[in-house]
């Protein structure tokens, strides 16, 4: 049984994923159709069911509430926050200081007085918008990203938009007329997708999606297809006419209002959380209304105002995935391939890499968000003795993990380390030691300072960020396409939810130093700005990715595995290209020798000095850095 305190938090943070949980995923969302592949798998020419764009990804995840304010003229009112947790209404609000210090209260959050800071940090609103995001396309670009994770853009009244008002709108606080957009939206009939308007901020959406393209940028937005929030256009017309209301089917009622009787409106909320309604499900998965409606919102952002698959987006990441029957999902994929061959269906499912199988079969998911990679990395890179592993079972996992999957499709999984659902890769190094990332459940609240007041909340120092260095080494040399979570790359820091969404650092903005505690005290002074080095390494390593050919379709062979001196390293083959890469995971500098194979080799990240002796090459890495060989 969740303690009050994280059911609040969940309630309120709406993670939309299996970190809160203290039991496995199926134990609350259990799978009751069938997950056997379903007649035959198209395939391409290699034999793979993947979009062959994917594998040259490199994702950038953008939270958008808290990116970029690109027009403040669109700011929410505490009118647009109704409906979103906490329920009580602020006595005091506005929007928050985006360079403020991010435990400080504002007069206005102590005026609420209020003695729980959950409750404030989830109240606040920033303004960031879809302009804010066409604004900074440019810089996307400029770091080499070529492919967006959109957190849930869709009307929704929380921060996170993890909560659904609809799935067929973009938030009106998100484009140019947010009145405007809301009288225009209740002129439609939501049950029939002709009468669907399209409001000033949907066209912003297509506006940035157009603008992406032209920039060679992929787009995919969040779809959360099991839950809808309490404010949404169906669970409200239920709420107000129950039984004669025309979506009475389209949650999990269990018991409808009766005066007469004494009856209680009850439904099923996801996890338990009252404001996130759930969506009925039959063996199959969704039943008919909001299966009907899934697809045909679906259709409206794939392939807008009827236009082709050229003007929508690219593909999908699906929330909680792993709560909806395989039968939706296999229904929806070939209802999403007929839109566009080409998209990219990506999914959330933190499962043992055993357990993701099924979804993998040709008939549901291309890729997911590579979560085990991450813990796989952080056991043998970030985890003090005794929790880390020896090189040899790190590449003995990475090998279990890349067998997994058929053909193809390891090398589309998004391979990231932070996101919107876990603490960010700088203060996870910071507090290593306090638990073992894989421990899913239990390592959510060991990061989260509402649950442990130990977790330590400074700046990373130049320690941490080399060992975040030469993870990013790694992350942009491996079999699958990587993922970077929004400021990850200038350095930005933080625990768990709600602290893993700070407002994104940018030059243009002046940030107080960070010097409160998240119980009010003060502590040594945090600089929050840009950090220049750790960004060029990102964009020197993306740079690489891009220029070689052999990182991103490259076959994969173990090169260097050394237990005793902490050494990894790998070479992946792409045609005539070879690319060596060496990891040394030690506190000392490390001499590495390898065959020469007739090969003229060059370090192209450090250009470290490679001496030839006889038939081998020799060189030396410095400690917790890595190399990559290139043959010349």
């Amino acid at each position: 049984m969740l303690r009050k305190s994280l059911a609040l938090m969940l309630a309120s943070a709406v993670t939309g994923i299996i970190l809160c949980y203290p039991q496995p995923a199926q134990a609350y969302c259990p799978q009751t159709s069938d997950a056997t592949p379903r007649g035959p798998i198209a395939l391409n020419e290699q034999g793979e069911f993947v979009p062959d764009w994917a594998k040259s990804a490199v994702w950038y995840q953008v939270f958008p509430e808290r990116f970029r304010d690109g027009d403040p003229s669109n700011n929410p009112t505490v009118r647009d926050i109704a409906g979103a947790d906490p329920a009580e209404p602020p006595k005091v609000w506005q929007i928050h200081p985006w360079g403020s210090d991010w435990y400080k209260r504002q007069p206005y959050e102590v005026a609420n007085g209020e003695p729980e800071l959950w409750q404030h940090l989830l109240r606040r609103r920033y303004g960031g918008d879809l302009q804010g995001v066409i604004d900074k396309l440019d810089y996307i670009q400029d770091m080499g990203f070529n492919a967006i994770y959109l957190n849930p853009v869709f009307t929704a009244p929380s921060l996170h938009k993890y909560d659904a008002a609809s799935f067929h709108h973009i938030d009106p606080n998100f484009g140019p007329d947010p009145a405007g957009d809301r009288a225009l939206i209740a002129t439609e009939n939501p049950l029939d997708p002709s009468t669907w308007v399209w409001t000033k901020a949907d066209e912003l959406a297509l506006e940035l999606i157009k603008q992406a393209k032209q920039r060679g940028i992929r787009v995919i937005f969040d779809g959360v297809f099991n839950h809808m929030g309490i404010n949404s256009f169906a669970f409200q017309h239920l709420q107000q006419h129950q039984q004669q209301s025309p979506y009475k089917d389209w949650f999990t009622v269990h018991s409808f209002r009766d005066e007469k009787t004494g009856s209680e409106f009850r439904y099923e909320g996801w996890f338990g959380v009252a404001s996130l309604p759930e969506f009925k499900e039959d063996a199959q998965g969704l039943v008919a209304g909001p299966r009907d409606y899934v697809f045909a919102a679906t259709e409206r952002w794939m392939n807008p105002k009827g236009q082709g698959r050229e003007f929508g987006i690219d593909g999908w990441r699906l929330d909680v995935a792993f709560c909806v029957a395989h039968g939706f999902w296999k229904d929806w994929r070939q209802h999403v391939k007929t839109l566009n061959p080409d998209a990219y269906i990506t999914a959330e499912l933190v499962m043992p890499p055993e357990l993701v199988k099924p979804y993998f079969q040709g008939d549901e998911f291309d890729g997911e968000m590579n979560y085990n990679f991450a813990f796989t990395a952080a056991e043998f890179m970030f985890n003090p003795a005794p929790q880390r592993i020896k090189a040899s079972e790190f590449d003995a996992r990475l090998a279990e993990m890349r067998a997994l999957y058929p053909k193809g499709v390891a090398y589309v999984t998004q391979n990231l380390f932070g996101s919107h659902d876990s603490n960010r890769i700088g203060s996870h190094i910071v507090n290593r030691g306090i638990g073992n990332f894989r421990d899913w459940g239990a390592y959510f609240q060991l990061s989260q300072v509402s649950q442990n007041p130990a977790y330590q909340v400074r700046k990373p120092n130049a320690e941490e960020l080399r060992l975040q260095k030469l993870f990013v080494i790694f992350q942009m040399t491996y079999v699958g396409a990587p993922m970077v979570y929004y400021g990850d790359e200038v350095g930005m820091w933080g625990a768990n939810d709600p602290d893993d969404r700070k407002p994104m650092i940018w030059d243009d903005i002046r940030y107080e130093d960070e010097v409160t505690n998240p119980d009010g005290s003060l502590r040594p002074a945090d600089k929050v700005a840009v950090n220049r080095q750790l960004q060029q390494h990102y964009r020197l390593l993306i740079q690489l990715r891009q220029q070689l050919p052999a990182l991103r379709l490259g076959d994969y062979q173990t090169l260097l595995v050394d237990d005793q001196r902490e050494l990894y390293g790998f070479e992946r083959r792409h045609q005539q290209q070879r690319v060596r890469v060496l990891l040394n995971n030690s506190e000392q500098p490390q001499q590495i020798t390898l065959p020469q194979d007739q090969t003229n080799w060059q370090d192209v990240l450090s250009q470290l000095a490679i001496s030839q002796n006889g038939d081998t090459i020799q060189l030396t890495i410095p400690a917790k850095w890595g190399a990559v060989l290139v043959a010349k």
